[in-house]
C-alpha cells in the first residue's frame, strides 16, 4: 500500500500545467553555435502585439516570421545586427516566430519576447 501511494505522489509530481501563452519569452547570455539559429513562437490573433528587445555580443540577422504553406513571410528583419527592438502589430492571425540566426563567430544573444493580446 505504501509502495502504490508513493507511486501516486512520484507521477504527481512530475505533472505541470500548461505554458502560458501570454508570457514573456526570454534569455539571458543565450549562446548560439555558428551558423546556426534560435526562435521562439506565439501563436497570435488579428490586433495582437509582439513587443520583442534583444542585445547580441556579435551580429546576427534576426527575423520576425510566419510560415504560408511553403513560403516564409518576415515582416521585420535586421542584417547584422548588434540588438534592437519593437512592438509588431499583427494583421494577420498565425503562428509567429522571433529568430535569430548566428554568423561564423556564433553570438551570445539576451532576449525578451512578449505579447500583447488585443482587448477582445
Amino acid at each position: 500500500m505504501k509502495r502504490a501511494f508513493v507511486a501516486v505522489l512520484a507521477v504527481a509530481g512530475c505533472a505541470s500545467a500548461p505554458p502560458d501563452p501570454d508570457a514573456a519569452h526570454a534569455m539571458d547570455a543565450l549562446e548560439i553555435a555558428p551558423y546556426r539559429a534560435h526562435e521562439t513562437c506565439f501563436k497570435l490573433a488579428d490586433g495582437d502585439r509582439l513587443d520583442w528587445t534583444f542585445d547580441s555580443r556579435a551580429p546576427v540577422d534576426f527575423n520576425l516570421h510566419y510560415h504560408d504553406g511553403p513560403s516564409v513571410i518576415m515582416p521585420v528583419t535586421l542584417a547584422a545586427s548588434y540588438g534592437s527592438a519593437g512592438i509588431f502589430q499583427v494583421i494577420v492571425a498565425h503562428d509567429y516566430c522571433a529568430m535569430w540566426e548566428a554568423g561564423p563567430a556564433g553570438a551570445i544573444v539576451t532576449y525578451r519576447v512578449k505579447p500583447i493580446r488585443a482587448a477582445r
